[in-house]
């Protein structure tokens, strides 16, 4: 997948007056084990548009993430089949999607209270390229284990105005995920995202 996949559509501007007026519901997380797919459709001609190129076996639903009106596309059981789908939806209907995954295991990740840092704090977007994120529950000592799954530092960053861990930064699209796999599988929340659309708060979390 080019790293133009994961590039996000003009949202709120090009949305109708009746369209925006719905109330629309905010997306339910994916289940355990689960690889979703969240389609940036802000209108309705996007979704439309979408559904009549996606199969009827594939359940979608139009629903708020990060701010964002997307279409949840779910019942992945492997990255690759959402990864294979993302990419279809990019080259035949135009639109940009989001992974997200969750641990098919409760976290049960061991780590260390924090110790006290002085960080100076200069926020500023990435580049192009891919940014897996671990949602961390307001426990960034969970950093120490991100670091040793991914064997280098873990930055600290916002995306959608919520705080993350940053896994991997990168514009190598099997190094993206391969890290969200391992990072899945160890129990941890992980998201693929276009990392333009991320801000880095802090290069590196020491705990």
């Amino acid at each position: 997948m080019s790293t133009t996949s994961f590039a996000y559509a003009a949202l709120i501007g090009g949305m109708s007056s009746g369209f925006a007026q719905q109330t629309i519901p905010n997306c339910q997380p994916p289940n355990a084990g689960e690889y979703l797919l969240l389609v940036v459709s802000p209108t309705a001609d996007n979704q439309k548009q979408l559904r009549s190129a996606l199969p009827p076996k594939l359940k979608t639903i139009t629903c708020q993430y990060l701010n964002e009106t997307v279409t949840r596309i779910g019942g992945f059981n492997k990255i690759d089949d959402a990864n294979r789908w993302a990419r279809y939806v990019s080259n035949i209907v135009g639109l940009s999607a989001i992974i997200t995954t969750r641990p098919t295991a409760p976290d049960i990740v061991q780590s260390q209270p924090p110790q006290q840092q002085t960080v100076n704090y200069n926020p500023q977007a990435l580049g192009e390229g891919f940014a897996v994120l671990v949602d961390y529950y307001n426990r960034p000592e969970l950093a120490n284990s991100v670091q040793q799954v991914v064997g280098g530092n873990v930055g600290f960053v916002s995306y959608g105005q919520r705080p993350y861990l940053l896994a991997v930064y990168t514009t190598n699209q099997s190094e993206a995920y391969n890290t969200l796999q391992k990072l899945n599988d160890r129990g941890f929340v992980t998201s693929i995202v276009d990392s333009r659309k991320v801000i880095m708060l802090r290069s590196t979390v020491r705990l």
